[in-house]
C-alpha cells in the first residue's frame, strides 16, 4: 500500500461549516469532557510527538511540521468528516477535518497540515502543538449545539522521545508504544515493542504474516539430507 496523505479539497461550504466547529469548539475549550461510552465512528488511531526525521515526505525535517496524527474510520460506511477537530490538552482546536474517509480508511494528519489550516482560519499557527514531556492528543466531534470528546489519550515523555509513536495494537487493541526507531529500555508502561511506527498503515506490531507452499516444498523441507 502506498504512502500518501489524504488532503480533501476544501469548498466554501467546508470552510464555512470548519468555522461554526471552530467556533463551537471554542466556546467550550475551558470543559474538556470524559470521552462517551460506546466505540466512535472516527477514532484516534497512532501519532507520533517528537519527529526527528522527514516524516511528511517535504524534503527537510521539522519539529512541527513532520508531527502526526492518524485517525481511523471504523465504520463499514464512507464517513463525512465534518465537524471533527483534533486538539492537544490545552484544547485549543488544532485541525478541522473535512471531506470523506472511506471505510476502514486512515487519514494522516501533520504538523503542517494543521499549521496550514490554522492559519486559513485566522488561529495562532503553531502546528498539532504535541508537548514532548508528555500532553494529550483529543479528538471531538460537533454535534447540534454540543462539541463532545469522542477520543482521547494522554501521553508521558518516554511516548514522546525522538520518532517514537504510540497506536492503538492491530488498531483496535491496547495503546502501544511503537519505539523500533529509538528503542526505550525504562520499565514505565506502556514499555516498548520494538516495532516501528506505521502512518497511514495498519499497526500490525507483531504480526506474522501467513506463508502458502506445496505440498511438494513442504516434503522438501523435512525430506533427509544424504
Amino acid at each position: 500500500m502506498p504512502f500518501r496523505f489524504h488532503r480533501p479539497a476544501r469548498t466554501s461550504a467546508a470552510r464555512a461549516t470548519a468555522a461554526y466547529a471552530l467556533a463551537a469548539l471554542l466556546a467550550l475549550a475551558a470543559s474538556t469532557a470524559a470521552a462517551p461510552a460506546g466505540a466512535s465512528a472516527l477514532q484516534l488511531n497512532e501519532f507520533l510527538a517528537g519527529p526527528a526525521r522527514d516524516w511528511d515526505g517535504s524534503g527537510a525535517i521539522s519539529t512541527r511540521d513532520d508531527e502526526w496524527v492518524e485517525v481511523k474510520n471504523t465504520t463499514a460506511a464512507a464517513l463525512d468528516l465534518t465537524g471533527w477537530i483534533v486538539t492537544d490538552g490545552d484544547s485549543i482546536p488544532r485541525y478541522g477535518l473535512s471531506g470523506t474517509l472511506d471505510p476502514g480508511g486512515r487519514l494522516l494528519i501533520t504538523g503542517k497540515m494543521s499549521f496550514d489550516w490554522e492559519k486559513l482560519n485566522s488561529q495562532p499557527a503553531f502546528g498539532l502543538s504535541l508537548g514532548n514531556s508528555g500532553d494529550a492528543v483529543i479528538l471531538w466531534h460537533v454535534e447540534g449545539a454540543d462539541t463532545v470528546v469522542v477520543d482521547a489519550y494522554t501521553y508521558k515523555s518516554h511516548e514522546a522521545a525522538a520518532d517514537r509513536s504510540v497506536g492503538r495494537l492491530d488498531d483496535t487493541g491496547a495503546w502501544s508504544l511503537f519505539d523500533g526507531l529509538d528503542p526505550y529500555t525504562g520499565s514505565t508502561l506502556p514499555t516498548g515493542t520494538g516495532c516501528n511506527p506505521s502512518p497511514a498503515l495498519a499497526n500490525t506490531c507483531g504480526s506474522t504474516p501467513t506463508r502458502h507452499d506445496s505440498w511438494g516444498a513442504l516434503k522438501r523441507l523435512y525430506r533427509p539430507r544424504r
